[in-house]
């Protein structure tokens, strides 16, 4: 005869009927958008730089943290190379440009690679998300690292999200990992804002459109998976070479055509949620 199944445990039973942890709002700020890519080399430090200092071009008060531990690119774009003060229990953001800024490259050397396994990087990310004076932030843009790890679990987990945006060129293999990415956050109950087709296209001296990582797969993607197309960023010599120089396009030359397009995404943001 079969063998009776045992009886659950009291304590195994409270377990699983144990609620999952409130998710709450990243103290000091009202809203947290994260940038996402789930692949790297697309720009997504680029656009959280930008769209942060778009965000404070309308009107916001706003914070930007670079959640990519193992490569954080926020104090090469926003030219500090300064560490942050501390009262001992609290890490005081760096401000540059009229925005609040974290990194774990302003506590490290940018040179020293970050050899560390997935509690230490979770460990980092609370700290940034806890132990950081956010002052009256209307927005919390989070730079995220690629992938669909460690970081992506404890802040969809642990903080209140508000909303992600998702940055890809057309390329087939990036897109891959976007649709990895779409499906992360859906499962996570992320907001999903919206999808961005980032270095889409290059306008060359002839004044001729060149698709040169294909074209229409991140609006196809969208509309595969039922979200929002937000738009088109081309190619542009002065982005990069604006970010290198630590002052982003978005700072540097608010004319720009290239900072138009970021302004357009702030003002849609800001009419959003305030």
């Amino acid at each position: 005869m079969p063998k009776e199944k045992p009886e659950l445990s009291d304590a195994m039973r409270a377990k699983m009927n144990r609620k999952l942890p409130e998710k709450n709002p990243i103290k000091g700020t009202k809203f947290t958008i994260a940038i996402s890519s789930a692949k790297g080399g697309v720009g997504k430090s680029t656009f959280a730089t930008n769209l942060a200092l778009a965000l404070k071009k309308v009107g916001c008060n706003v914070g930007l943290l670079d959640a990519d531990i193992y490569g954080p690119s926020i104090p090469k774009m926003l030219g500090i190379d300064e560490k942050p003060k501390s009262d001992g229990q609290k890490l005081e953001p760096i401000n540059k440009y009229d925005i609040q800024c974290m990194s774990i490259g302003f506590l490290t050397d940018q040179q020293t690679p970050m050899i560390w396994r997935g509690p230490m990087v979770t460990s980092a990310i609370r700290t940034f998300t806890q132990k950081v004076n956010w002052k009256d932030l209307d927005f919390i843009i989070v730079d995220m690292p690629p992938g669909t790890g460690d970081t992506q679990l404890t802040f969809s987990q642990e903080i209140k999200m508000d909303g992600a945006i998702i940055v890809s060129t057309p390329q087939e293999v990036a897109l891959l990992d976007v649709k990895r990415g779409i499906r992360m956050f859906d499962k996570l109950d992320v907001k999903i804002l919206g999808l961005v087709d980032n270095m889409s296209y290059f306008i060359g001296d002839d004044n001729k459109k060149y698709n040169i990582f294909g074209e229409g797969g991140v609006k196809n993607t969208a509309e595969e998976f039922n979200k929002e197309f937000l738009g088109e960023i081309p190619i542009n010599p002065e982005v990069g070479k604006n970010g290198d120089g630590g002052k982003p396009i978005v700072e540097a030359s608010p004319e720009h055509e290239i900072s138009k397009i970021y302004l357009r995404f702030a003002k849609k943001i800001k009419s959003t949620y305030i």
